[in-house]
């Protein structure tokens, strides 16, 4: 039987267990999530207000009004985004020759808006936080929209994926976007001197409540995430996000962006809001199903941190030796016009 062709089965619960997966690794999976679900939850809501703020005190009015005015910047990462990321989605999938329902759950991944970790490796790499956060709103807000319309280009015959777009949840990621932001901006304007301090703190929050959150989800899917991801999920998982940061870079070099604006368009089409995408899943599919399918957000959610970190280690190795060897290479040309001013002034 044809699970996805046959979407009328996933409501009536006609199709046999043993079509899926593994088994017990997904009942195993599907109960440690009920229990690990509301624990997850609070500390990415906790973080997410935290990252928002950090980065919100980073950000100055009239820069973001310029974005805004110029939206060259913001209208190519959206075009990166909806564009690259679900095509590249679909071809991977075929590459691979993924079954249907992995194939479902890449391009779901695929076709979802940026998400707010973007806008944590842009601090990092130096990038444009005002167009960072100008540009996940305005793809967040976008995928009201471009996930129904992207959906049924790619998924055409599951009509239960256009009809599970969350749009609640959508608009509650806006919020959670903007809200703590904006009160960042408002520290940033009124009271610079105690944004510094929030910045700082703040960071470091933000790296210890990620590195909880790395360590539940290990401990969560620890047994059965390599026996239900197989090596072509896992290989997919990993290329995405190394696909759309080399695109999202290069087609900003294109049109001439700024080398901190290229920055922040290279992380902003390769990181998908993967809460998003569990989301849909779990909206558009019976629980026997759920075991396999929510495993590739997670694992994409790992290995877009992961990857985007070394980036940042990457950039700033970069820095630090560009930077000695600029000094390597003035310092003696310093030196000796110092030494011949001496003589000169001497004779």
């Amino acid at each position: 039987m044809d699970l996805i062709s046959d979407p009328d089965s996933w409501q009536n619960g006609s199709f046999p267990f043993n079509e899926t997966a593994d088994n017990s690794s997904v009942v195993n999976v599907l109960a440690v999530s009920l229990q690990m679900d509301t624990t997850i939850n609070i500390l990415l809501v906790v973080t997410l207000c935290l990252v928002m703020v950090s980065l919100g005190c980073t950000m100055e009015v009239s820069k973001i009004k310029g974005h805004i005015v110029k939206p060259k910047g913001v209208a190519i990462a959206v075009l990166a985004q909806y564009g690259i990321m679900p095509l590249m989605a679909f071809c991977l999938a075929k590459a691979f020759q993924l079954t249907e329902i992995m194939a479902v759950s890449v391009l779901i991944c695929g076709c979802c808006p940026g998400g707010t970790l973007s806008n944590v490796l842009a601090l990092g790499l130096q990038g444009d936080m005002n167009l960072s956060i100008v540009m996940t709103s305005c793809s967040t807000l976008l995928a009201l929209g471009m996930m129904p319309l992207l959906l049924f280009l790619y998924c055409k015959g599951f009509p239960n994926l256009q009809n599970a777009v969350p749009y609640a949840n959508i608009m509650i990621s806006l919020v959670m976007i903007l809200v703590p932001c904006g009160i960042g901006i408002l520290i940033n304007h009124f009271r610079p001197q105690y944004a510094k301090i929030i910045k700082k703190v703040g960071l470091a929050l933000i790296a210890i409540s990620f590195l909880v959150i790395a360590i539940i989800m290990i401990i969560w899917a620890r047994d059965d995430f390599l026996s239900i991801m197989s090596p072509s999920l896992l290989a997919i998982a990993a290329l995405m996000p190394v696909i759309g940061f080399a695109f999202g870079y290069i087609i900003s070099s294109v049109f001439r962006l700024s080398q901190r604006e290229r920055r922040t368009v290279a992380v902003e089409t390769g990181c998908q809001n993967t809460q998003l995408c569990a989301t849909i899943l779990k909206l558009a599919f019976p629980p026997e199903l759920m075991g396999p399918m929510f495993m590739f957000p997670v694992g994409y959610a790992v290995l877009q941190l992961v990857e985007g970190l070394l980036l940042i280690v990457l950039f700033r190795c970069y820095k630090r030796f560009t930077k000695k060897e600029n000094e390597i290479y003035h310092h003696p040309a310093s030196t000796e016009d110092k030494l011949r001013d001496a003589s000169t002034g001497n004779a």
